[in-house]
């Protein structure tokens, strides 16, 4: 289990049977924006321990989840688990995967409390996860990518805007008020790679 402190999310997810809290970002995300509406086929990049994984399967859709850790959840008919580092996916490996609605990347870097290498980390993950989102959505698919604040980030945030129709910044209320991270969400993907 992904508990720490015993805040309000954390008991919550405790509560509910969720493996960690981050899952309250992900419903306060659905809920303001359409990222599931007709969505079926979803990618879950960062997916350990699984809370998002566990709302994406209650909402019954499939899930190809990839981490380099192991989920904490049981194996489920609508999911795919991949243990491998997302940094080393290929265009050869992506290409058999297929193709999806809707990408998720909640990655993170492990931090070291230096500022600057924790932003860079984090954005080097962000880029990762919007190039896997170029190859594998399908047009007017939708994103949602985590991200550490930087003098960066505007760059990061126009990248999506070239890639979707629609972008946003959003920080949902159960994200720790003395977190720097935030969510970028990208709506109806343009004709993305082939």
């Amino acid at each position: 289990m992904n508990y720490k402190r015993g805040d309000f999310y954390t008991k919550k997810a405790k509560k509910e049977g969720y493996k960690a809290r981050s899952v309250y970002k992900l419903q306060e995300i659905a809920k303001k924006y359409p990222i599931l509406k007709g969505v079926k086929k979803v990618l879950d990049l960062g997916a350990a321990p699984g809370s998002w994984t566990q709302f994406l399967l209650q909402k019954q859709k499939w899930v190809v989840a990839i981490d380099i850790q192991p989920l904490a959840i049981k194996p489920h008919k609508q999911l795919h688990f991949i243990q491998k580092d997302v940094t080393e996916l290929d265009e050869s490996f992506l290409s058999t995967l297929g193709k999806f609605d809707l990408v998720l990347s909640d990655m993170a870097p492990k931090t070291t409390g230096i500022k600057h290498l924790d932003q860079q980390r984090s954005l080097m993950l962000s880029e990762t996860a919007l190039w896997i989102a170029q190859q594998l959505l399908n047009p007017k698919g939708h994103f949602v990518c985590k991200i550490f604040e930087s003098a960066d980030t505007q760059n990061f945030f126009k990248a999506v805007q070239s890639t979707f129709q629609k972008a946003y910044r959003f920080k949902p209320r159960s994200s720790r008020k003395n977190s720097k991270e935030f969510f970028i969400i990208g709506l109806y993907a343009y004709q993305t790679a082939s």
